[in-house]
């Protein structure tokens, strides 16, 4: 960045793109359910009769069908022909029926459909979200260290489902003379994803963790631009699977950049 003003507004602008894509069909703001899947067939849709109850769309959407290995088939009740959904943890099938966008998404094994209606207006009052004045300091340059071996470790979720994690690096930073490490539990090579808590977790930010995206990887430096630390997907709706922060991830510090809580 060649000024604090531009650096400034590219966060105004980054917050923007933000707002839009928590609002946006696909975001976090329009989910009307989650429902777990077990072997057998339920039937999705708004009419009462249904294994699957719906608070919007068509009265019938379809069935759902597990077999016995886990893999999901779709079968639409306009009479269409079956579709075999390709089961991706990192990228859960979405397909639309109506109004409807649903998809099956893959935790530890265990299948969920989840629902969002894209003719929801919750959004559309969605009030935004608060965040601590932008701190350019904690644009923060921090080294990105290879681990001698993976760590293979378990990261516990906000519904009490553990799940199995490949850590290959760590990001390590000072700040005020205190050196700090951060280890990054999701997200990809390119984008590596690290859950934190900090100290304003008791008063300012949302208790349970924030998400932060790694930027800019070199072979070792890596960008912890804490004023993208965001509230997780669980903080707008009940109907989202979060990871929490492993232990290392607990920073006896105040980061006071980034989103704030959503108000009660």
């Amino acid at each position: 960045m060649t000024t604090d003003q531009d650096y400034i507004r590219s966060i105004e602008d980054w917050r923007a793109r933000r707002l839009a894509n928590l609002k946006a069909d696909g975001g976090w703001l329009n989910i009307i359910g989650r429902w777990s899947l077990e072997p057998g067939s339920v039937t999705v849709g708004s009419a009462e009769d249904n294994d699957v109850v719906l608070s919007a769309g068509p009265a019938r959407v379809g069935t759902l069908t597990q077999d016995p290995d886990g893999g999901v088939t779709f079968t639409p009740a306009n009479g269409s022909d079956p579709i075999r959904l390709k089961l991706d943890k990192k990228n859960p099938p979405r397909f639309s029926v109506g109004q409807l966008l649903l998809e099956v998404t893959t935790l530890n094994g265990q299948n969920a459909l989840r629902v969002r209606d894209t003719q929801a207006t919750e959004r559309d009052n969605f009030p935004g979200i608060e965040s601590f004045a932008i701190d350019p300091s904690w644009r923060i340059v921090a080294d990105w260290i290879p681990l001698e071996t993976p760590i293979q470790t378990t990261v516990d979720t906000v519904i009490g489902i553990p799940t199995e994690v490949t850590i290959t690096h760590k990001a390590a930073f000072t700040r005020d003379g205190v050196r700090y490490e951060l280890l990054p539990t999701h997200g990809t090579p390119q984008m590596p994803q690290f859950v934190l808590r900090d100290q304003t977790a008791r008063d300012k930010t949302y208790p349970a963790s924030r998400f932060l995206y790694g930027e800019d990887i070199t072979a070792d430096t890596i960008v912890l631009d804490f004023n993208k630390a965001i509230n997780p997907p669980c903080a707008f709706t009940h109907h989202a699977v979060c990871p929490l922060p492993p232990a290392e991830n607990v920073l006896p510090i105040r980061i006071e950049a980034g989103e704030l809580k959503m108000p009660d």
